[in-house]
């Protein structure tokens, strides 16, 4: 099992860490901690680099298997089994996706708050992302008056407060899940919860900044129909 530092800490940058487990075949290794993000949720896993002696293991893609965290790498060779290893994430990139990824819980609260349309899909790159909601009709004017509404969010510089509950008492939370589908399983017994204070309250993964004043502006760049009640916002961080 690979305890997930970053469900607690987003800005973890380095860790120290024992190596658990290889996978010669696909060149993976699993470590018993980790701050690596392996993707979920729309947001895409973390890079970066193992550390281990003189040798630096490229991290090309990470990936969660049940209780384990996996880290496919670069290079000749695998650290061995039991190694010690120092980690490094890619900082500037994870960071980028902390910013995109409250910028989508901000718009998401927003369309919530003022439209009470719910999520049907997203996606996002650092600085860049869309989101589709439940909306019969989508207009210019009404994409200007969304933007204009999230920016005044991201300026009143909302605390973002993460907490980790037991499944029951997460679900005791009103409108905790905002997608049109709920895609928590039903075997998972603790649930994560990332709050925009004041303004949006769900279970998430993902990694997030501290406050809003951190994600600075945000544009929406484009909208498009995708079917009857579904319409998509792209959004970019700027």
């Amino acid at each position: 099992m690979t305890e997930l530092l970053y469900q607690t800490d987003s800005y973890l940058k380095e860790f120290d860490a024992i190596v658990t487990a290889t996978d010669p075949e696909n060149r993976a290794v699993t470590l018993d901690r980790s701050a690596f993000y392996p993707g979920g949720g729309g947001q895409p896993c973390d890079f970066g680099r193992l550390v281990v002696g003189e040798i630096n293991y490229p991290v090309e893609k990470v990936r969660k298997q049940g209780d384990d965290v996996f880290h496919y790498l670069g290079g000749d060779t695998l650290p061995a089994s039991g190694a010690k290893i120092h980690a490094a994430l890619d900082w500037g990139r994870r960071f980028k996706l902390m910013r995109t990824h409250t910028a989508l819980h901000v718009l998401c609260g927003v369309v919530f708050r003022d439209y009470g349309a719910l999520v049907t899909g997203g996606d996002m790159e650092p600085l860049a992302g869309r989101m589709d909601f439940e909306f019969e009709t989508m207009r210019g004017e009404l994409v200007r008056e969304i933007e204009a509404a999230v920016n005044r969010e991201v300026a009143a510089a909302h605390d973002v407060r993460i907490k980790i509950l037991p499944r029951q008492e997460a679900f005791q939370i009103p409108d905790l899940i905002r997608t049109k589908i709920n895609l928590l399983p039903e075997g998972i017994k603790q649930v994560r919860t990332v709050e925009i204070v004041g303004l949006d309250l769900q279970a998430d993964g993902g990694t997030h900044v501290h406050n809003t004043t951190e994600v600075g502006s945000i544009r929406v760049v484009d909208y498009k129909s995708k079917g009857a009640i579904n319409k998509r916002l792209y959004i970019a961080v700027e």
